[in-house]
């Protein structure tokens, strides 16, 4: 009979936000820690994805989230370290939007949010500062083909705290390649949302174990003020 050694997946009924509390509880990693100079890189932070009053694609998880991100941005502008703002778009044609715009086409498709729309715009909720970098992305990972890494690189950032939607998606995708990249990746809990709680805590358990420190926003807070 073979000994079993590894892991047969485990089915025990638990939910997702079970399994996040049970693992934050316990932690069974070190963490990979803050460094000397962060930079807070707010993801698709787009009326398309935020604004619940306006469009079927918006969802919302902490009210607070853009308040907290606005508080941190504000702490890490007064200690001189960058704020980066992305978002999604494409052009009238969506000739940009690769194989990812395929999937559908309807009026909320990902490939029909045009340059200059309603759905393209910052929320304006969010305090954006005319220093502030932002782009416009094509891609989940807001790392991908834009200058996010040359401008973290330039200006000696070691640790990137990621925030915005959706935790399954872009928020995801930017803290893989964060970590891919050489960074520190923090990851505050309230500042993220996604569309049900399930993908929206499997992707915060998935990424507390190989890929970031997800932390509850106060521990971003002290970091900054302890400058």
């Amino acid at each position: 009979m073979m000994t079993t050694i590894g892991t047969q997946m485990v089915c025990d009924g638990r939910t997702a936000r079970q399994i996040f509390e049970e693992v934050m509880a316990n932690p069974a990693r070190n963490k990979f820690g803050f460094g000397e100079k962060l930079a807070i890189v707010n993801v698709d932070f787009q009326q398309a994805y935020t604004r619940i009053d306006l469009f079927r694609t918006a969802y919302e998880t902490d009210p607070r989230q853009i308040d907290h991100v606005n508080h941190i941005s504000r702490l890490a502008r007064a200690k001189g370290m960058p704020v980066i703002w992305s978002r999604v778009g494409y052009k009238e044609d969506a000739g940009d939007a690769g194989v990812w715009g395929t999937r559908t086409d309807t009026p909320d498709s990902l490939q029909n949010i045009k340059y200059g729309s309603d759905r393209h715009a910052f929320d304006p909720r969010c305090e954006i500062d005319p220093n502030d970098l932002h782009y416009t992305k094509r891609m989940p990972s807001a790392f991908f083909e834009t200058p996010l890494n040359s401008y973290l690189r330039w200006h000696k950032v070691d640790t990137v705290v990621v925030t915005g939607g959706s935790t399954s998606g872009c928020v995801r995708a930017t803290a893989v390649d964060a970590l891919s990249y050489g960074f520190r990746t923090i990851v505050p809990i309230e500042t993220c949302a996604d569309k049900h709680e399930s993908y929206h805590f499997a992707n915060l358990t998935d990424l507390q174990l190989k890929y970031a420190d997800v932390e509850p926003v106060q521990a971003v807070i002290d970091w900054l003020e302890a400058r």
